[in-house]
């Protein structure tokens, strides 16, 4: 039995039996004092005795009144007065799942910023580059202005500076072709020059010209060794002619033009295969008259845009005759069979 309770036990004894005033005064005031000193809560000595029954049996453990203490703490998993279905209801709404807290950690974590876009323009795939332009100057713009002059649209000699003159000639070729009309010289346009067009020769990058008189006198070209023997359409290259040879002899020559750099026309030994008179051509729907063919699809055929343009152009492998009465002369003579040389 605790102090506090024999304390209380006797202090309803002294007053069941008759104790004085004083007496019940001095108990009350040393349980005052004990619950001070304590603080526990006790059972005021004046209640009624029939709030615990009897009153006089004195042998009952007491009743500790229920009074107002300290304010609940709302934290139900730790208050004793929280029934226990409760709490586990309660820790079962706060249970979460794994996967839940993924999702919560997910949506509380700051996600990275994305890094700010560049303002550079970023060229697309395929996109044409510029490889000369106004201020160039060397070499390459040399050979530019000699291609340019190929084909009719760069009428002075060359000079190697990229000025006016040379971005208004690009500029006419660019519009010609279909292009982005700029007068800058990108990969497209350095392409498609090129790809209708041949190196230049060390006569068309000096800008030199020859005497007209002295040209229509030129000596024949000298023959290749291959082309003595026999009947041969030997193709000179380097001369730019044609001659038509029986047994050494030359019965016939004749200018001729070839293929671009990208469309060369092929270099050896061939023989004719087939001569088509008003041939046209499958692939460029274009006119090949007196076409004798030696190599796949390359013929020497007559062209009227050689007749045109002269060298300000190329073929797309063919060699050209330009002359049409000759061709259609040789065309006569030749037999499917006859020796094909190409060479420098």
């Amino acid at each position: 039995m605790t102090r506090s309770t024999r304390t209380v036990r006797n202090a309803r004894n002294a007053r069941s039996a008759g104790m004085s005033g004083a007496g019940v005064r001095r108990s009350v005031a040393a349980l005052a004092v004990l619950t001070a000193v304590t603080g526990c809560t006790a059972e005021a000595a004046d209640r009624p005795a029939s709030a615990h029954g009897d009153g006089d049996t004195g042998g009952g453990a007491p009743t500790a009144e229920r009074v107002p203490g300290p304010r609940k703490s709302t934290d139900t998993a730790h208050s004793p007065a929280v029934r226990p279905e409760r709490r586990a209801a309660d820790a079962q709404r706060t249970r979460t799942t794994p996967k839940e807290q993924q999702a919560q950690k997910a949506r509380t974590q700051r996600a990275p910023e994305r890094p700010a876009r560049s303002t550079d323009t970023i060229p697309a795939a395929g996109q044409a580059t510029v490889v000369m332009s106004r201020g160039a100057q060397g070499p390459r713009v040399r050979e530019l202005q000699a291609r340019l002059a190929q084909i009719g649209w760069f009428g002075s000699a060359p000079t190697g500076f990229y000025g006016r003159l040379t971005a208004d000639a690009v500029r006419g070729f660019q519009g010609k072709r279909g292009l982005s009309v700029t007068g800058l010289t990108d990969t497209t346009t350095w392409r498609k020059l090129r790809g209708m067009t041949t190196a230049p020769t060390a006569e068309e990058l000096s800008g030199t010209r020859k005497d007209p008189v002295k040209a229509a006198h030129k000596p024949r070209p000298r023959l290749d060794p291959r082309c003595l023997n026999g009947r041969v359409l030997c193709i000179s290259k380097t001369t730019r002619s044609l001659s038509w040879v029986v047994d050494g002899t030359v019965r016939s020559t004749m200018d001729v033009r070839f293929g671009a750099e990208y469309t060369p026309t092929r270099e050896g030994v061939f023989s004719v295969f087939w001569k088509s008179r008003h041939h046209v051509s499958t692939l460029y729907d274009t006119p090949m008259p007196y076409a004798m063919f030696f190599s796949g699809g390359q013929a020497v055929h007559y062209s009227a845009d050689f007749a045109a343009q002269g060298y300000n152009g190329a073929s797309h492998g063919c060699v050209n005759v330009r002359n049409r009465s000759a061709v259609a002369a040789l065309f006569a003579e030749v037999r499917t069979g006859d020796k094909v040389v190409v060479h420098w």
